[in-house]
Order: C-alpha cells, then sequence, then structure tokens
C-alpha cells in the first residue's frame, strides 16, 4: 500500500459554504491542516522506511504545515482563497508522504513551492531527471487532466504544443494564463513527471506550486 501519486487531497464537501466570515474559515483550516497533517504522519510510520528518510519526509510536512498556515493567515484574503491554500498544503504534503525519488523543479521568478509574480502570461520552467540514466516526460496528473489547478481568478495552462517526447535531462517552459487575476489571489498547480524505461512508464511524481498575485 503506498500513498497514490494521483492523489488529490482537495475537500470535495461543501464545509467552504457554511460560514461567510473570512477569520473564522481561516482558524478553522488551520487546525484542519494541523489534525490531517498527522494521518501523513501515519503513512509515513507505516512505510517502515529508513531513519534518514523518514526524518526527511517528516521534516517536509512539518515545514509545509507552517507554510501553509502562515499563507492561509496572512495572504488568503477569501474564502476560496483560503481553499486555495488549504488544498496546496494537502497536495504538498501527500507528495512529501510519498516521496521524490525522480529530480524535480519547477520555478516561477526562479523560485519554487511558494511563489509570487503579477498579473500576466507567467513563465512557468520545469526541469527533471530520472534515476539510473532513465530519462523523464511530462504526464497527466489524472486521467485526461495534464495538470491540477484551483484558483482564486481565471488561470489555466497553455495545453497546445506540450512536449510529448521524452527528455534526458527536461528543461521546458510553461504558460499560465492568469491576465484577469487580481493583487491577492492565489493559484495552486501540479506538474507531473513519468520517469521513463524503454518508453515504459517506471514511476511518476507530481510536484505542486503555489502563486500570489502581487
Amino acid at each position: 500500500m503506498a500513498m497514490p501519486m494521483d492523489y488529490d487531497g482537495m475537500r470535495t464537501d461543501d464545509a467552504s459554504l457554511r460560514t461567510d466570515n473570512v477569520d473564522e474559515y481561516r482558524r478553522t483550516c488551520i487546525d484542519f491542516i494541523e489534525d490531517i497533517s498527522h494521518n501523513y504522519e501515519e503513512w509515513i510510520e507505516y512505510y517502515k522506511l529508513p531513519e534518514d528518510e523518514d526524518k526527511k519526509r517528516r521534516a517536509e510536512v512539518h515545514a509545509i504545515i507552517t507554510k501553509t498556515n502562515k499563507w492561509i493567515a496572512k495572504v488568503a484574503q477569501s474564502i476560496k482563497a483560503v481553499d486555495v491554500v488549504l488544498n496546496d498544503g494537502i497536495q504538498k504534503m501527500a507528495e512529501s508522504t510519498a516521496g521524490k525519488p525522480i529530480e524535480i523543479g519547477v520555478f516561477i521568478n526562479q523560485t519554487s513551492s511558494y511563489t509570487e509574480t503579477k498579473s500576466r502570461i507567467i513563465d512557468i520552467v520545469v526541469k527533471a531527471s530520472g534515476r539510473k540514466g532513465r530519462k523523464t516526460k511530462l504526464g497527466y496528473h489524472f486521467k485526461n487532466d495534464r495538470f491540477r489547478v484551483e484558483s482564486s481568478c481565471k488561470a489555466y495552462f497553455d495545453e497546445t504544443n506540450l512536449p510529448e517526447q521524452e527528455f534526458e535531462m527536461m528543461d521546458i517552459h510553461l504558460k499560465l494564463y492568469a491576465e484577469k487575476a487580481k493583487q491577492r489571489d492565489v493559484i495552486s498547480f501540479t506538474v507531473t513527471v513519468c520517469e521513463m524505461e524503454n518508453d515504459v512508464e517506471i514511476d511518476r511524481r507530481g510536484l505542486t506550486t503555489i502563486i500570489h498575485l502581487v
């Protein structure tokens, strides 16, 4: 049993509709992040990992709790934005719990994971390399969905002419359209990379990034 790489940690209930008080909802979600993190620690415990890897994954989860709750408290300005930040944190915890065997980097303005930029067509750099000489290619987050995108504004990827080939060393640019975003909007997205050997997918991992529009 393993944490699925395509795990979508987003809540599917209507909890965000039960209050229109942003401050109250922030407090609820900060508590929720703390509570759900224990589930991920239980998964890490279940894996019976070597000590160094166990500590690494737990440290990543704890860092995500701190950063996510800071963004909920200080960045998100609406119920929707709080949801985006909350689900971004859950997604990141799932990725850290499952491990990161493939070298993947996703950068905006040379910054990764928690980023900021202005409202525009956003240039995203994706770099990746496989293990033991394996190649990598851009994958799908879930079934026919190339990317996971959740935002407090209109935001979408340009999916025309995406690279389909395998790379010895992936170094590609993606375009995220967010020209109508306003200051303090947030966008969370996940890029999925597959590790390939002899045209067969060996492994895949997603890497989630959040953007604060400034």
